[in-house]
């Protein structure tokens, strides 16, 4: 029996992962560090994953963090650097990644104003 498959797109989404770096334009912000917070949707084809149930047909989420923490461990002055990072090294390292959109906050800016997080989003599909 030939197995049926449904067009589909398909991605692995990471929802709020949490670091603590040390981003930023003031020196205060490079010696005292911030709450960062990252969402990524990324586009992977899965359809070989539904049917084999093997994590190598797909894009590992514990890979994607890894890959997201070492980057998130080099200080950027400005989050579009650091977000280009990410983006830039999330494709080398994955080669099933078709799409990426990430977003990318600092809580709590030295900006003098009362605000939660301001951050960027990016939106890239593969080179």
């Amino acid at each position: 029996m030939q197995q049926r498959h449904y067009p589909m797109n398909s991605y692995i989404l990471l929802n709020n992962l949490c670091f603590y770096a040390y981003h930023g334009v003031d020196k205060q912000e490079t010696l005292v560090g911030n709450e960062f917070s990252i969402s990524l949707r990324i586009k992977v084809d899965i359809q070989r994953a539904i049917e084999t149930d093997e994590v190598s047909d797909t894009v590992s989420y514990a890979d994607i963090y890894e890959t997201v923490k070492t980057e998130m461990t080099i200080p950027s002055k400005l989050l579009e650097h650091a977000g280009g990072r990410i983006i830039k090294s999330l494709f080398q390292r994955f080669p099933k990644i078709e799409e990426i959109e990430l977003k990318l906050t600092k809580r709590n800016p030295p900006m003098g104003a009362d605000i939660e997080a301001a951050g960027i989003e990016i939106y890239s599909t593969r080179p």
